[in-house]
């Protein structure tokens, strides 16, 4: 958080010079203190959140790959004279144990080409899948394992 108000700091200031960094420093250590003072927020949070940013990035990374290969694969399916669309809806369950994780999972479904989070309940999601071929593997995919990572 301290990292985010400097950088938030010599964007606003839109040049960078010694005085204005040193400045910045002093006022990012100001408000950072009035975070954990009064907003319940600690060093211990900050550094556990800088250890998850390689998972997060990770995460991203496989996000982006995951939406590409939708892309491609609903592209097929408008395009392919041969298949026929069938759309469906998937009702499962996760073992997400925060409703930020489950949110971020329903979201990156709702990202991925060809599938809608219709509702979240609880631990239980339904999708609308444009093809039965979209549903398989959303239980068990693998940016619902890394955020169960990140979220630990």
């Amino acid at each position: 958080m301290y990292l985010v108000f400097l950088i938030i700091w010599i964007i606003f200031n839109e040049k960078l010079n010694l005085e204005i960094l040193l400045f910045g420093l002093a006022i990012s250590a100001a408000v950072f203190a009035f975070a954990c003072k009064f907003m319940g927020y600690s060093i211990k949070k900050e550094l556990h959140f800088y250890r998850k940013i390689p998972g997060l990035l990770r995460y991203v990374f496989v996000l982006v790959r995951e939406i590409l290969a939708a892309n491609l694969n609903v592209c097929h399916l408008i395009l392919s004279e041969e298949e026929e669309i069938d759309p469906a809806l998937v009702q499962f369950q996760t073992d997400m144990e925060t409703q930020a994780g489950r949110a971020f999972y329903a979201n990156a479904i709702t990202l991925t080409p060809g599938t809608i989070t219709v509702s979240l309940e609880g631990d239980t999601y339904v999708v609308h899948c444009l093809d039965d071929s979209m549903a398989q593997g959303l239980s068990d995919a693998k940016t619902e394992r890394m955020l169960h990572e990140l979220e630990e």
